[in-house]
């Protein structure tokens, strides 16, 4: 992630802010023109919501919660989104972010507590390479080797046909998507957008990608030491055991962590990693809510409502993050019988099923001026089948328990999620290319700060056709003082409430002049850095990749 995140700050969020856009699918609107890959955009990054983070993000905090505290399922996880929801709708993406950065502080510091602890139990890096090796749980299948601990589990680079994340797979594969949750995702993007300025962007990009180098100390390794610690739970492979430890049949790898938790931690601690398990559930949510908000009610409201105010749009976005609440709880049956035991490869697999598409659009879209409408349109509904097609018998064909044969057809069986993802992309990249040569190319008028090459032009640009964009027309049976919105005294009770809790003061906003709304524009538009700032982003970006490399050489 942290070279998808250099490419962030320092590729993609230049040509965001410079053309002026605030979600993603606006980006391909002004970009190709034309409404269709702006809806498709939207829709299909709600659908990514729910399959891949509003349902992981539940089903893996309800399991927590579950584990931990012993708390109903669905009583707790119902509770949890309640209070998520509540500070997402009254505070909005301000709140988000504030949120995010002191539940990272709480998420860093607990992480490192319980790695602290785990590691000491186990005889730090030597023991747990030593016991590691042994933790074989007391039930087994017969004349299987599942139950035993794969020989390359210390090795990133694995072996590209037997190996579960194959070296080729996991350098280009997974890099395809990253780029679509880091670059090209609306959760993710939208922080980077809301920086003061560019400096600002570059310095998110790179604190992230030094948090990034944490996971592999704070959640993979003490999650082999969990199996090291409690092999029958934690590497259970008989069918019948694993169903009564964890309600799965393929497997218990998904406990490894709040087993740890549980079974290590003493009681205050206990408390401190439980927040911090909670402050993790709460904060993706509440990134997915306010995200998922902006593009429904900025992509698909608007279309919907051409003359919508404002006003109407925040009040829209609040009552739509009540919506996706509603469908994530009613998700969570769905979700506990769809992962397959392995909730990381189902939130990868899926995610290599639908984003290889967006990806290969957004980095054409970016580098390649002669892309045009047609060529984007084509490229992404011909990904969309064929993923779908592969995501479809994902859904019929489940992977087989210890011991028992794969009657999975090829497709499934012998070519991993993370080599799918890139042929899609490349079929995708294929299928753009020959619509766009075959068919007229977008005047360069059009494409001013709207691509990597033009980004700094000081040219005018002349939008493509956008009927979202005309304004709104007034009615003319109304006078202006009809059409203004009414002081907050002037409204009942209930409505001052439930402007308050929406976080709407009510009040009626100044109407900028000509100039005044154009000096606007080209400061919020504008990507130039002090040279002080640039300097300073610049050196920790290369440390960064620095002790990245390292890292990546030393485990491969």
């Amino acid at each position: 992630a942290a070279w998808v995140l250099i490419a962030l700050g320092w590729i993609f969020v230049p040509v965001y802010i410079s053309a002026g856009v605030v979600t993603m699918p606006e980006y391909l609107r002004k970009r190709f023109g034309g409404q269709r890959i702006r809806i498709y955009m939207s829709v299909l990054s709600l659908i990514l919501y729910i399959f891949t983070k509003i349902s992981t993000d539940i089903f893996s905090g309800a399991l927590f919660i579950k584990i931990s505290l012993g708390w109903d399922l669905y009583l707790s996880t119902v509770l949890l989104l309640v209070v998520t929801a509540v500070f997402t709708i009254t505070g909005g993406l301000s709140a988000v972010i504030y949120t995010d950065a002191l539940q990272t502080v709480i998420m860093v510091v607990g992480a490192f507590v319980l790695m602290f602890i785990g590691f000491d139990r186990v005889g730090w890096y030597e023991g747990l390479l030593e016991k590691y090796k042994g933790a074989v749980p007391a039930l087994t299948v017969p004349n299987t080797s599942c139950h035993l601990p794969r020989s390359d589990a210390f090795h990133m680079f694995r072996d590209p046909v037997t190996g579960d994340l194959p070296w080729p797979g996991l350098i280009f594969g997974l890099t395809i998507l990253a780029t679509w949750c880091w670059c090209t995702d609306q959760v993710i993007v939208q922080r980077s957008l809301s920086a003061k300025n560019l400096s600002h962007a570059k310095g998110g990009s790179v604190l992230g990608g030094y948090l990034k180098v944490l996971p592999m100390f704070f959640i993979v390794m003490p999650g082999m030491i969990s199996r090291a610690l409690f092999p029958d739970e934690v590497a259970c492979v008989d069918p019948a055991a694993c169903k009564r430890i964890c309600g799965v049949e393929v497997g218990c790898s998904n406990i490894a962590y709040p087993k740890l938790v549980v079974e290590l931690m003493p009681v205050g601690l206990r408390g401190l990693m439980i927040a911090v398990m909670m402050a993790a559930l709460m904060s993706s949510l509440t990134s997915i809510f306010n995200s998922s908000s902006t593009l429904f009610t900025m992509d698909i409201w608007q279309r919907v409502r051409r003359q919508a105010s404002e006003h109407e749009l925040m009040v829209v976005g609040r009552v739509f993050i009540v919506v996706l609440v509603a469908v994530s709880i009613l998700w969570i049956p769905i979700i506990q019988t769809s992962n397959s035991g392995q909730l990381f490869d189902y939130i990868q697999s899926i995610t290599s099923y639908l984003a290889p598409p967006i990806t290969a659009l957004f980095i054409m879209a970016v580098f390649w001026k002669r892309v045009n409408e047609p060529g984007a349109f084509w490229g992404l509904m011909v990904g969309l089948v064929i993923g779908f097609i592969r995501m479809i018998l994902e859904f019929m064909y489940t992977a087989p328990s210890c011991g028992k044969e794969d009657t999975r057809p090829f497709l499934l069986k012998d070519v991993h999620y993370l080599y799918f993802a890139l042929i899609l992309l490349a079929i995708t990249a294929l299928v753009i290319g020959i619509v766009s040569l075959c068919t007229p190319a977008i005047h360069n008028q059009h494409l001013v700060r709207l691509t990597w090459w033009t980004r700094h032009s000081q040219e005018l640009r002349v939008d493509l056709g956008d009927l979202w964009a005309e304004p709104a027309v007034p009615d003319p049976t109304k006078t202006p003082s009809e059409v203004e919105c009414p002081s907050p005294a002037a409204l009942p009770c209930w409505k001052r409430i439930g402007l308050w809790f929406c976080g709407l003061s009510g009040d009626v906003r100044p109407q900028l002049s000509l100039e005044e709304s154009q000096a606007l524009e080209k400061k919020l538009t504008s990507i130039t850095e002090e040279p002080v700032w640039r300097n300073v982003c610049n050196i920790n970006a290369i440390i960064l990749l620095t002790i990245n490399v390292f890292l990546w050489g030393f485990f491969a």
